[in-house]
């Protein structure tokens, strides 16, 4: 070897070593994102139950912050570096408006030095508002209605034309729409133009149902927006259902503001079917600071209303060939906030897995069938719940070993919550401790002192610590009793990952022969260490961009796929201690 040689190692050695210190001192963050959801305002809604609820998220970048809007929180937030949230109430519903959501769906965009917001509409009855600093409730409106009307709106505004458009659409009828409006008048001029409608006869992820079946209703298309990447625009769209696990993102790509837009091959862009939280759909694309792209989207709840709802936020982007893509493979685990020069595709996931899935847990007392091991079974819409919201009431996970711990969700249900509407001045308080034995503990964390409302509470750890069990100790809820949809404990085990699968087939009728080509049935031998597996699948061997989580069982109906093509797949299964090596390519004709 020669002194070249032997520098560059070295320097690409210690260059390593530097990044790896970089990621380690990164902050992470844990879908679903850990703000203050508001309660649904809507009565008929909480029939069964008083919950938290919101949905149709678009997330702006605006003068180095972050400003997230969504439907019916009776405010906005925004942050420095998308994990420290700040909400800002306001209401901008005038009482002259007929429309009975406030801010249901909302648009928001940037044009020169203003932020611009508009909620959903069907007439001519919402005004838009804009501000130089909404970091406050510093508001003006911008027109007094937006004439054209808009039920879930976007806006794309170009800088270098100074031109803007409009897209909306909610319908399982109508397409979505689009058109121009004048910068001047904030109008449109009146042209109109239908622009893309579902077509579940080919793309299997667009029928209607939670496993796209499509028994009963035609599939709705909502949620335009646009995003311009070299000189393309991209139209996203949700479907076929907000109620649905395979809730997702389509897109369709066009040279042209307002026609043209061909579908994507690779498609749905935005998926997530399977895990704790589910659903990826109705969201925006953004960048963050850095530059890189990002996409905020609807996670389906639907356990006391169809509408109980939640916000994730994804890597997203454009890959060599302008596809675009979003990444939610391991969506719901610890995961990297921005920073510059990351690598989208290959993902942010820390590599901190779930350690105490369906492992043995106690619990200080249980209301009815709210059984303890709910709050372990990687399902956010199954829950246990204590007898009373009282301070003492605890909850205990054993880890079956001990491992290191580098973080912990807290997911907090809703059991007999008593608010309506947008509730300030609320909060959770509580102590999470440590043992290896089950009898002495040591505190882990302590949030007797908070005064924050952290519904979806995440805490990385300064320091990794070493435990075979956790218990959270309740000191004061919000509202109603002492409810976990999901005690999530996050780290590394001390035994062995999983070895690759073995037998992994995809069955699918053949295009010669009459059959049902948007279906396939995945199997394959299950493997005696998982917990879960992972399939990822796409239309080319090096654009595997969609991902599949499946807990336990060594099956998969995926009903999600274009009837005309062809698809390929690779499955890797994961444990608490860490992940498989992936099988070969499947190519399904």
């Amino acid at each position: 070897m020669g002194l070249k040689t032997r520098v560059c190692c070295i320097c690409s050695v210690v260059l390593l070593s530097f990044q790896m210190e970089l990621w380690a001192q990164q902050k992470t963050y844990c879908n679903p994102i850990n703000i203050d959801y508001g309660y649904t305002p809507i009565p008929n809604f909480a029939t069964h139950g008083k919950h938290r609820a919101t949905a149709d998220p678009v997330i702006v970048t605006f003068k180095d912050k972050y400003f997230l809007f969504s439907t019916n929180q009776w405010g906005y937030w925004w942050s420095d570096d998308m994990y420290d949230w700040k909400f800002i109430p306001r209401k901008f519903l005038r009482e002259r408006n007929k429309v009975y959501d406030e801010l249901c769906a909302p648009a928001a965009f940037v044009m020169k030095d203003e932020l611009y917001l508009i909620g959903s509409t069907h007439g001519p009855a919402f005004s838009m508002w804009k501000s130089k600093d909404p970091t406050t409730d510093n508001w003006e409106i911008a027109v007094d209605s937006l004439k054209a009307g808009a039920w879930d709106p976007g806006f794309l505004y170009e800088e270098d034309t100074d031109k803007l458009y409009m897209y909306w659409g909610s319908s399982n009828v109508f397409p979505l729409l689009g058109t121009e409006i004048n910068t001047k008048t904030l109008q449109s001029e009146g042209y109109v133009k239908p622009l893309i409608s579902l077509a579940p006869e080919d793309h299997g992820w667009e029928r209607f149902g939670e496993h796209n079946d499509n028994t009963f209703l035609q599939p709705f298309m909502e949620g335009a927006w646009v995003t311009k990447h070299n000189g393309k625009y991209y139209l996203q769209y949700g479907a076929p259902g907000t109620e649905f696990s395979g809730y997702g993102d389509g897109v369709y790509v066009s040279d042209k503001p307002l026609e043209a837009f061909a579908y994507q091959d690779h498609n749905p862009f935005s998926y997530k079917p399977g895990g704790f939280a589910r659903g990826a759909g109705h969201g925006a694309t953004y960048q963050d600071t850095y530059g890189n792209w990002w996409h905020v989207s609807t996670i389906i709840l639907n356990q006391k209303n169809s509408f109980e709802r939640r916000i994730g936020i994804w890597p997203a982007g454009f890959d060599q060939e302008d596809v675009m893509y979003c990444n939610t493979a391991y969506g719901d685990y610890p995961t990297y906030l921005p920073k510059e020069n990351a690598d989208h595709i290959q993902g942010l996931f820390t590599g901190w897995m779930v350690l105490n899935y369906n492992k043995p847990v106690q619990a200080s007392s249980t209301l009815g069938g709210y059984q303890p091991n709910f709050a372990v079974d990687e399902d956010m819409k199954t829950y246990w719940s204590a007898k009373t919201g009282n301070k003492g009431e605890w909850f205990q996970t054993d880890l079956g070993e001990v491992s290191t711990i580098h973080a912990i969700q807290i997911n907090y249900a809703d059991q007999d919550a008593e608010f309506l509407g947008k509730s300030e001045g609320v909060y959770h308080q509580y102590k999470i401790y440590g043992s290896n034995d089950g009898k002495k503990w040591t505190l882990l964390v302590d949030k007797s002192k908070n005064q924050i409302d952290v519904p979806h509470d995440y805490i990385e750890l300064t320091k990794a610590a070493q435990a075979r069990y956790l218990k959270i100790e309740n000191i004061k809820m919000p509202t109603g009793k002492f409810a976990l949809s999901g005690f999530r404990v996050f780290g590394k085990g001390a035994g062995e990952k999983p070895a690759k699968v073995d037998d992994f087939v995809v069955l699918r009728s053949s295009p010669e022969k009459f059959g049902e080509r948007r279906n396939s049935w995945l199997r394959w031998k299950q493997n005696d260490l998982a917990d879960g597996y992972v399939i990822y699948f796409g239309k080319s061997e090096d654009k595997l961009y969609g991902s599949i989580m499946v807990y336990g069982k060594n099956e998969y109906y995926f009903s999600g796929m274009d009837r005309t093509d062809a698809y390929y797949f690779q499955i890797e299964a994961f444990n608490n201690n860490g992940i498989s090596e992936r099988t070969a390519i499947v190519k399904s004709e």
